[in-house]
């Protein structure tokens, strides 16, 4: 009785590795892009706990917000004028719209818009 071998051959195992090397490029790719988001979503929270915060300027809020993007390592795509800050009854609504793309392979780019926004409430007394 002959027993038939089974398994992967060389050009499978070379296809498989390829396909599977192209996705892990371009999570590569991908990664530092949402860690950047995520850092200023961070930044955001952070900036909503600060005491005072719906006192203070347009300008001094951001300021605030890009040391914290300091902080974390991640000030590269997002620039000043893409923050707004609108008054509200509460204190402010900080939104922060951005988009970054790299480059993957040859000609081809992979573009992710972001949106992030917070309240900076005013802080009552017993909170």
């Amino acid at each position: 009785m002959k027993r038939k071998q089974q398994g992967m051959t060389l050009i499978g195992f070379i296809i498989s590795m390829a396909v599977a090397g192209v996705f892990i490029y371009v999570g590569m790719q991908l990664f530092p892009m949402y860690s950047e988001f995520f850092a200023v979503k961070k930044s955001l929270a952070s900036l909503a706990n600060e005491p005072g915060i719906a006192e203070e300027s347009p300008d001094k809020i951001k300021d605030k917000f890009f040391k914290r993007m300091y902080i974390n390592y991640s000030e590269e795509h997002v620039k000043s004028e893409n923050i707004k800050i609108i008054r509200r009854d509460y204190g402010w609504m900080m939104t922060v719209d951005y988009e970054v793309r790299r480059p993957v392979i040859a000609n081809l780019d992979v573009v992710g818009k972001f949106h992030a926004e917070q309240e900076l409430n005013r802080h009552l007394a017993g909170d």
